[in-house]
């Protein structure tokens, strides 16, 4: 109910703000649509007031779209959860395991990262994600992996209605060359006429939401399936981004060593426990985590302070041999590199032939014809 009541009221007007954005804009944009247009088509193709079917269909319909924009507003408006100013570890001495962050003037808690979009430290930060316009970390990682599963099931059920709106509007009208196809279709068939006509309007709006519904299925499942992925192995993005580069510098320095992240409970099942709750309320405070018994409670922030030492693993040098101008999707570089550009809200670099970089992060895109070590 305390989470309800903070996104009804919204305690912070300021977060009001977030959906100011391109990212909530088109998101909120294609729920709308699909939610619209698949009520209006369920109307036509199954109507809800005659039919124990049809009101079943219909309140299933709305049920989805409740249960996707509470979550959406939830790990919107509810956040992350950000590490306390001027927070400091109980034990002073353990201070020198850590990270300061001089923007947030606090010693950076095991597991947070400083976000330069929300400029602040955020627990457990997993990404800042601009469809919500805010990160996923700590506090609403589960309302974002639930609005990742509710949304392509809703974009099913919708372009299930869709394509049965369109098979039963256009069964009278077009033959298709189907009149040996024999289909029952009085159950879809009433008397009097639709209140609402199905022209050629109708027709082309229900195919674009259609192909909202499709895609929306699609790209959304992915992510889904991602998060998925991490959650049942207790880790963020970032910290498996952090886990692949302490393996390169095991192998790298040829070291006895073998890195165990320390938050992997064993168990698929405890680990989900860490982020899905019955309460809704993820498990600890943010700041103080469970970890293996074999592992120290900063093992993976000394990681990070060794790789934050070694230059080699921290950046790689490339050398630029095309002029780039800095655009999101560059067309003039080919197919290939205008549908891989990465989706993320970080500034794009202006750079000239004969220049070089340091790249610390996602080097597989920097390995291309068009950018040399």
């Amino acid at each position: 109910m305390g989470t309800f009541c903070s996104v009804v009221k919204f305690e912070n007007l300021q977060e009001l703000k977030r959906l100011c954005h391109w990212g909530p804009i088109i998101a909120l944009g294609v729920i709308a649509i699909c939610s619209t247009m698949a009520m209006i088509d369920s109307v036509l193709w199954y109507w809800p007031l005659h039919t124990t079917g049809g009101s079943v269909n219909f309140i299933m319909l709305i049920n989805w779209t409740v249960m996707i924009l509470y979550n959406y507003f939830n790990a919107m408006f509810v956040g992350p959860g950000f590490v306390p100013l001027g927070w400091k570890p109980k034990n002073s001495q353990d201070s020198v395991y850590l990270q300061y962050c001089k923007v947030c003037q606090a010693y950076k808690a095991p597991r947070s990262h400083h976000c330069r979009k929300c400029n602040r430290c955020v627990m457990k930060m997993d990404h800042h994600c601009p469809w919500i316009n805010n990160c996923c970390g700590y506090q609403n990682h589960a309302s974002f992996t639930l609005f990742l599963l509710l949304a392509p099931l809703g974009c099913i059920h919708a372009a299930f209605i869709f394509v049965m709106t369109m098979y039963t509007q256009l069964y009278n009208r077009l033959s298709f060359g189907w009149n040996t196809v024999k289909i029952d279709m009085s159950a879809t068939r009433r008397d009097p006429l639709p209140i609402i006509p199905f022209g050629l309007a109708a027709f082309a709006a229900t195919l674009f939401a259609l192909g909202l519904a499709l895609g929306t299925t699609i790209a959304v499942g992915m992510l889904f399936f991602i998060q998925m992925k991490i959650i049942l192995r207790n880790k963020t993005s970032i910290e498996s981004w952090i886990e692949e580069k302490a393996k390169d510098r095991i192998q790298y320095y040829q070291l006895d060593d073998d890195f165990v992240f320390p938050y992997d409970m064993g168990s698929r099942w405890k680990n989900f426990k860490q982020v899905f709750t019955w309460s809704g309320v993820p498990e600890g405070d943010g700041l103080d985590w469970p970890v293996r018994e074999d592992c120290h409670q900063y093992s993976l922030t000394i990681e990070q302070l060794k790789q934050k030492a070694d230059k080699r693993v921290r950046s790689v040098r490339y050398k630029v041999i095309e002029d780039y101008s800095g655009t999101c999707c560059p067309l003039n570089r080919g197919i290939k590199t205008f549908f891989t550009s990465p989706c993320t809200e970080e500034p794009r670099i202006r750079l000239q032939k004969g220049e070089f970089i340091l790249a610390t992060r996602g080097l597989r895109c920097f390995k291309n014809k068009r950018m040399v070590p």
